[in-house]
């Protein structure tokens, strides 16, 4: 198993056929880091079982503020995420999933009507295809607002194709919003051909310093790790395969925008507003930066335009411009993200 045909054939066949359901994974890997919370598992009640129970996955990691919005989910599966999305966006949205397996993808086909008459609309499309080439099934440039998926980049065996074509399709000041297995160090190439650690979401794990650099190289120099969490190899067969690699699932989140490769100072000061409904009382834009509703916290310039040059930008009041530069912003984390206060904010 040596081409991207190959690779993509095996976990074609591991989650089409070797996969029944989500309990016949080895591993906790393609699971979320993220419990869902409660008011989208208010909207798992509305789903169809079948659709749950075909749902490789645990958590959801979608982001907030996608009411009319245009929503891409890459790997979508049998559609949960895209059926929670259809919701999410409203009547007035749209959510486009793509899969390259079939017997996936007709599971959620065949739900599209049960769920359109549930919620009173249609807002959901299905696309068989592959994520690396996203022209083939005509999603076309700067149309896309949010991307998201569920722990299936590291499935592909041409990541840098795929992070490309999601910054094609994307709207400047669009979001990829993602969890994903990634690894300390790079897997040795006969790992990578493990049919069982492909399927696993292991062997095809990025490096992190990898993937900052693959999206450096797509202009995106600044992406931002939401939470992460180590993930344990309780599998004798795994752990005797793979066991001196440390993994964790991460949840990932970047911007289409021009942004600096350095966290810069120019006095800025964000005040979140509480005004998105699922976080009226803060809002984490990423591991260390924990908006408490009403309260300015100084932030870097990259910072400031991820919040006002993007669809949150109306539920946030950005201070200050980039008349003035004092160097270098501060960018140790500071335990505001554990609830405590800090004085001077801190960047990435």
């Amino acid at each position: 198993m040596t081409t991207s045909i190959e690779i993509n054939e095996s976990v074609r066949h591991y989650y089409g056929q070797v996969l029944q359901s989500s309990s016949d994974l080895k591993t906790s890997a393609c699971c979320s880091i993220e419990a869902m919370p409660n008011y989208l598992k208010a909207l798992l009640a509305g789903l169809h079982p079948e659709v749950l129970e075909r749902f490789y996955g645990c958590g959801s990691p979608l982001p907030p503020a996608l009411e009319g919005k245009t929503v891409l989910d890459l790997g979508c599966g049998t559609g949960r995420d895209c059926y929670l999305l259809s919701k999410l966006v409203g009547s007035t949205g749209r959510v486009i999933g793509v899969d390259m397996t079939p017997e996936q993808l007709e599971v959620a086909v065949r739900h599209r009507g049960w769920h359109a008459e549930r919620y009173g609309y249609a807002n959901v499309e299905f696309l068989h295809g592959h994520i690396e080439n996203l022209t083939a099934v005509g999603i076309a440039d700067d149309s896309i607002d949010v991307v998201v998926s569920n722990c299936v980049i590291n499935l592909s065996p041409e990541k840098p194709r795929v992070l490309a074509e999601i910054f094609r399709v994307l709207k400047p000041g669009g979001e990829l919003y993602f969890s994903d297995v990634f690894a300390d160090r790079r897997i040795p190439a006969e790992l990578r051909r493990d049919r069982v650690l492909l399927g696993e979401c292991l062997g095809g794990a990025l490096y992190w310093e990898d993937f900052r650099r693959i999206l450096q190289d797509l202009g995106c120099p600044d992406v931002r790790s939401v939470k992460r969490n180590a993930i344990s190899l309780d599998d004798p067969e795994v752990f005797a395969k793979i066991g001196m690699v440390n993994f964790q699932s991460v949840t990932v989140r970047a911007f289409k925008m021009p942004l600096e490769d350095r966290c810069e100072d120019f006095g800025q000061v964000a005040v979140y507003l509480g005004s998105l409904p699922e976080h009226p009382h803060s809002f984490d834009l990423d591991d260390h930066h924990h908006f408490e509703t009403g309260r300015p916290l100084r932030v870097c310039g990259n910072t400031a335009d991820m919040l006002a040059g993007s669809r949150y930008g109306g539920h946030f009041q950005v201070l200050g411009d980039k008349s003035r530069h004092f160097g270098l912003f501060d960018c140790s984390p500071g335990p505001q993200s554990a609830g405590a206060p800090k004085a001077d904010g801190a960047c990435c």
